[in-house]
């Protein structure tokens, strides 16, 4: 074996993890996770350890949960949560990796992981795009926002885009993406706080308030000539109003439903899928995974509408430990955070 690059003495870092130990119905409270800690080793030939600074809190994971089949398999019970991360490298035995890079992976709820390097990617933080923005705009969720829009939506200049879940981080995204294609821009969001940033701070055109409005009603003042692109984030009764609002040969992106992830029924399908067939519409899920190829180039253009100001990217990062994970993932479904929500290891 090489000589490994990093941590002299490996043996003596101890690691913290948090673990699936049941599976939840309803919101996962504390019982659903186990908090152990394991020592790092040092990296066999062809692998390197990553000290991870940064996890990333999606929706998604609450699925990940369940023992159903899915795109993804489920967590095990008894292995470390899947989770996004970032972090540096502290230890190589890899000719790709040196110690200082700083990555992104699928790394898992954990202070240090082991990796042969599939799936991750080197990341240069600027004062632009720091770390968790490589998470966000520059990370999986950005790619999510973009190949939704641009590939399943199939996005025309001047079109009217809504977009639930618009304060989320692929929804406030999406937004802005379509923006810059001069679109027409409606986002539904809850609370007034965060319909006024989409407004004011991200150039949306109108908000809807799906806490204080009848949705319904307040997309024929907000969509008056109709809906070209739904990209849908929440499913439930706001995908049944928009599916209402439909123009001639419409879209709609299904990305999402955070609103039934925690639900303990089967929720009921969409009542008003008829406008479809009546407008010619299509409805279509996708998942980002099936653009990998194309990651790079979309990367490339997000980063430069960064550097010109015409994109943001705003993450709500909460400073904790691992052990912190499964409060801070509840801010998801309660609907507490603005923008990207990432766990910093303090």
């Amino acid at each position: 074996m090489s000589d490994v690059q990093g941590l002299p003495d490996l043996k003596n870092v101890a690691n913290h993890q948090v673990r699936l130990a049941a599976r939840p119905n309803g919101l996962p409270g504390p019982e659903v996770w186990d908090h152990t800690t394991e020592t790092v080793t040092e990296p066999a030939e062809g692998r390197f350890v990553v000290q991870v600074t940064h996890v990333s809190l999606d929706p998604a994971m609450r699925g990940w949960l369940n023992d159903v089949k899915s795109y993804a398999p489920p967590v095990g019970i008894g292995e470390v949560m899947r989770a996004l991360a970032a972090g540096r490298v502290v230890a190589s035995n890899h000719p790709d990796f040196a110690v200082g890079d700083v990555v992104t992976g699928t790394f898992g709820v954990q202070e240090y992981a082991e990796s042969d390097g599939a799936g991750v990617q080197k990341v240069h933080p600027t004062d632009e795009a720091g770390v968790p923005t490589h998470l966000a705009l520059l990370g999986m969720t950005g790619m999510t926002a973009y190949f939704g829009l641009f590939d399943v939506g199939a996005l025309r200049d001047g079109e009217t885009v809504v977009v639930s879940g618009a304060a989320g981080a692929v929804g406030s995204v999406v937004g802005q993406l379509a923006k810059i294609k001069g679109c027409r821009v409606v986002g539904i969001a809850g609370g007034p706080e965060k319909c006024a940033w989409i407004v004011d701070e991200l150039g949306f055109d109108a908000a809807i308030d799906y806490r204080a409005e009848d949705v319904r009603k307040a997309l024929r003042t907000a969509a008056p000539d109709g809906i070209d692109v739904y990209f849908d984030n929440v499913g439930g009764e706001i995908l049944d109003a928009a599916l209402t609002r439909l123009r001639h040969g419409a879209r709609v992106a299904i990305c999402g439903a955070i609103s039934t992830y925690n639900a303990t029924e089967p929720p009921p399908g969409p009542a008003n899928y008829m406008s479809l067939l009546v407008n010619r519409a299509r409805m279509e899920g996708f998942l980002v995974f099936d653009y990998v190829e194309k990651f790079p180039q979309a990367a490339k253009e997000m980063a430069g509408w960064l550097r010109e100001g015409r994109l943001h990217s705003r993450e709500d990062v909460v400073s904790g430990q691992v052990s912190d994970f499964g409060d801070v993932l509840l801010r998801l479904f309660r609907g507490e955070n603005t923008g990207k929500l990432v766990l910093q290891i303090a």
